[in-house]
């Protein structure tokens, strides 16, 4: 069996992680760690006002902090999995929804993992939902972790 863990560090992907180290997996399987990175858009419309190695800059700290993820995944998941399932991770470019549903195509991935931050309507139609444009266009199938109530959202004042 081919899994596809997806991963982006928040609270909610450590969920999803917690979740697939709890399983018994057959033997043979094999579990992908996968995060994404997007350069953001430059925060100026002139590009001259940027610094020569701004792209170069941004792309390298997006990159060690995607490593970070995964390094993370990998030290939770390993000693609780069987020998015989491979583990695997690796880092691509993209918006995680593309990227994770490429990916699972590609890889032929028969079950894909996934993290909810668990917003609501508004917050979905703001900040977009990759668990949910999963769920909407895998070719496979797509678990989707909750995390527990409370866990991603501020805290108010009186709790603080």
């Amino acid at each position: 069996m081919k899994i596809l863990l997806a991963v982006d560090g928040s609270p909610c992907s450590d969920a999803a992680v917690e979740e697939v180290g709890r399983r018994p997996w057959p033997d043979g399987s094999s579990i992908k760690i996968l995060t994404t990175f997007d350069l953001p858009n430059p925060p100026t419309p002139e590009a001259w006002a940027l610094p020569i190695n701004y792209f170069d800059e941004m792309d390298q700290a997006l990159r060690k902090q995607a490593q970070n993820v995964v390094d993370r995944a990998i030290e939770n998941l390993k000693p609780r999995l069987s020998k015989t399932i491979a583990l695997d991770a690796q880092i691509l470019p993209g918006s995680p929804q593309s990227t994770i549903l490429d990916e699972a195509e590609d890889w032929r991935a028969d079950l894909i993992v996934v993290g909810s931050h668990g917003y609501r309507a508004w917050e979905r139609f703001l900040l977009g939902s990759v668990s949910q444009s999963v769920v909407s266009h895998a070719k496979c199938s797509v678990e989707v972790v909750r995390c527990r109530p409370g866990v991603n959202k501020p805290k108010d004042k009186k709790e603080q």
